[in-house]
């Protein structure tokens, strides 16, 4: 696997990884790379309070700032109703539930897409065609 495309895929198994920890619902991935010009992989998940979509977040910078991995930039965070962190080739939604489904941004996507069980503590690789 050529070096980028092995770095967005570890990028992105360490963000998937760092949203199990704080469990956030309903964990979708979507390889976007073929389809965008801002990123290789797209992660939406949801969180049922502010509260919790908050502590995803952060959940998710500090997992990453141990991997000296820091994001470009990240909206929402103070509101907690629509969370984004941009992680350059992987970016990330949180959204309150109820927000979720107006947006429903993973259907606006014609891309491969990997459903991530909420009840697994952690994933080791990556289903085929998400690489």
């Amino acid at each position: 696997m050529p070096a980028k495309k092995c770095e967005s895929a570890k990028r992105l198994l360490l963000c998937i990884n760092a949203i199990l920890q704080k469990n956030a619902k309903d964990i979708v991935v979507l390889n976007v790379k073929e389809k965008s010009s801002f990123t290789d992989y797209m992660i939406i998940c949801s969180g049922t309070t502010e509260r919790q979509t908050q502590a995803v977040c952060a959940a998710i910078q500090q997992y990453l700032k141990k991997e000296d991995i820091l994001p470009l930039g990240v909206e929402g965070e103070a509101h907690g109703q629509w969370i984004l962190l941009d992680y350059d080739d992987v970016v990330i939604s949180i959204f309150l539930e109820s927000l979720r489904s107006f947006y429903d941004i993973e259907n606006l996507w014609d891309a491969p897409r990997m459903d991530i069980d909420e009840n697994a503590t952690e994933i080791k690789r990556l289903n085929k065609g998400m690489a």
